[in-house]
């Protein structure tokens, strides 16, 4: 779906008759503590995000891009051309992120493919936060990374989006709130960007993500989870920062699922609650 642009987005629900080596079964570790995952809740191939997508909302929209400011800025010892042209063409340029916000969101982006691919980043972060199911907040975050010719659709969009019943289907109370004792997650981490189109103007931007979603409580019905998609952003350079004319979202792509045991609860919780995110830059 291209939020407050198209209809819908189409099933993005995953399949579950993939595996690893080609055995049609996929391995997963779960906590040694009884009544996790959580309140011994499993995890279902119809997710909270499978669900999320079919009702037509992106709670985890969003862009990527490596985190700038790598490293010191000493000057590099080595021939710089011939470092740069052995760079992957997505690898981190070592620009400096933004150092304004907006509403908490990072502003004020580069008139470049990189800065756009940055922008898209941070939206992307942003759009996919637990703020978006409170109604001021999300009109906030949409006033601030949208184009102001597409904001009043996009808030229609989302208006008709997050009803109660939708709230309730993903664990929450009906007027978006979080159940007294859980802890509600919506974060998205972006991978990798690439710009596919670009001109004085617009920019067309891919991003690979990865997204938690889900509430984290010892009875919790809806464990947290996790996913991966790419997000296409179209872009336009207006007011001196570039934002989202529209957007869509796909899934993967995913890699096969590792070993890792899954975290209790209390640990989903706590992580969520210690470790803050970043500003992104290209």
């Amino acid at each position: 779906m291209s939020l407050g642009d198209e209809p819908g987005y189409g099933d993005a629900s995953r399949g579950e008759d993939g595996g690893y080596g080609g055995s049609g079964q996929t391995r997963t570790r779960l906590p040694d503590r009884p009544g996790d995952v959580y309140g011994g809740a499993r995890r279902r191939g119809s997710s909270s995000r499978s669900l999320i997508t079919v009702v037509g909302v992106v709670v985890l929209l969003i862009a990527a891009i490596a985190f700038a400011n790598r490293g010191d800025d000493s000057p590099s010892s080595g021939g710089e051309s011939g470092d740069k042209a052995k760079t992957s063409p997505t690898a981190a340029s070592g620009d400096h992120p933004v150092n304004s916000k907006v509403a908490g969101i990072p502003s004020g982006f580069p008139h470049t493919a990189e800065g756009a691919e940055s922008a898209a980043a941070n939206y992307a972060v942003a759009l996919g936060s637990a703020d978006m199911f409170d109604k001021a907040s999300r009109d906030q975050i949409l006033a601030t990374v949208i184009t102001s010719s597409r904001v009043t659709g996009f808030e229609a969009t989302l208006d008709k989006a997050y009803t109660p019943q939708f709230n309730k289907n993903v664990g929450l109370n009906e007027d978006g709130s979080t159940p007294q004792g859980y802890t509600f997650v919506s974060r998205t981490s972006p991978i990798g960007t690439k710009t596919t189109e670009s001109s004085n103007t617009t920019a067309t931007v891919e991003v690979w993500c990865s997204g938690l979603l889900g509430l984290a409580g010892e009875n919790s019905t809806n464990p947290v989870t996790s996913s991966w998609f790419t997000i296409t952003m179209k872009l336009e350079w207006a007011g001196g920062d570039w934002k989202i004319v529209t957007h869509s979202q796909k899934d993967g792509p995913a890699p096969v699922p590792g070993d890792d045991r899954a975290s209790s609860a209390d640990d989903i919780a706590k992580a969520v609650e210690e470790y803050g995110g970043f500003t992104y830059a290209r």
